[in-house]
């Protein structure tokens, strides 16, 4: 077979598809398994094999085309398929920009999200987003925190003791620090969040902790919330952040629509 720059693009397309295939399923061998890994396992595999199978692709399309049926068929699908593709680049231009949007000063109350706890240690992630928080507090030591988790049915103890612990045993004074221990989602955990800084008379304005990723969502709810908010982001594994990442437009496109 001839190698023409058509068929060199087609095969660099497809190990390209390959790598996103097998970056998507990487997350599944460690039991993590959402809506965001699954949509990329199942588009990766469909592109390879239209760019792999181009042409029995094209002679399907062209005889569904010749039908009406057919044709509103295309037309629909085609249209879905722009529309999520558009949605998703807007949806990301957005979240790039909140995980952006870091405090012009001292004056606000730093909120760290919870997410899972390791029995008494925070996992990973959440350990992340510790470590983002204490680098902010330690240059400013007149900020408050308020650590932001409750304890899930499969954990020993609340996500904010483990929060707060982790923080004492980096050098936080315990005075600097505020638990919140009943959330058990965002929303929760920035209205119970509110309710403490109203009660303690903390800065109303608030920086909220978390995976970049998820700042878009948690920036609309503090919004919602009546709150106003910039945040620190914490960074994410690689080959957790394309599953997270499009779990999160999914998560940020329900809500837009539904909430």
């Amino acid at each position: 077979m001839k190698l023409t720059v058509e068929i060199i693009i087609r095969i660099i397309i497809a190990v390209l598809l390959v790598f996103s295939a097998i970056h998507f399923m990487t997350p599944m061998f460690a039991a993590i398994v959402n809506i965001g890994n699954i949509t990329g396992v199942a588009v990766s595999v469909i592109l390879f094999f239209m760019v792999v199978f181009h042409g029995t692709f094209a002679q399907i399309f062209s005889r569904m085309a010749t039908h009406k049926g057919g044709r509103i068929f295309l037309f629909t699908a085609g249209g879905i398929a722009c529309i999520a593709l558009i949605g998703a680049v807007v949806i990301s231009c957005f979240m790039v920009k909140a995980m952006n949007d870091k405090p012009k000063n001292s004056q606000t109350t730093v909120v760290v999200l919870g997410c899972q706890i390791n029995g008494e240690t925070p996992s990973r992630m959440l350990k992340r987003r510790l470590d983002a928080a204490y680098d902010y507090l330690s240059e400013n030591g007149d900020v408050k925190v308020i650590v932001s988790g409750g304890q899930g049915s499969d954990e020993v103890t609340s996500e904010a003791d483990v929060m707060r612990k982790y923080l004492l045993q980096r050098g936080i004074e315990d005075s600097r620090i505020y638990m919140e221990n009943k959330s058990t989602s965002t929303e929760e955990n920035l209205r119970f969040s509110k309710e403490i800084i109203e009660k303690e008379g903390l800065c109303e304005k608030i920086t909220i902790v978390t995976d970049g990723f998820h700042q878009l969502r948690a920036d609309i709810l503090a919004k919602q919330q009546g709150m106003e908010s910039c945040n620190i982001s914490a960074s994410t594994e690689k080959w957790l952040l394309p599953t997270y990442w499009i779990r999160e437009i999914y998560g940020v496109a329900y809500y837009l629509v539904f909430k």
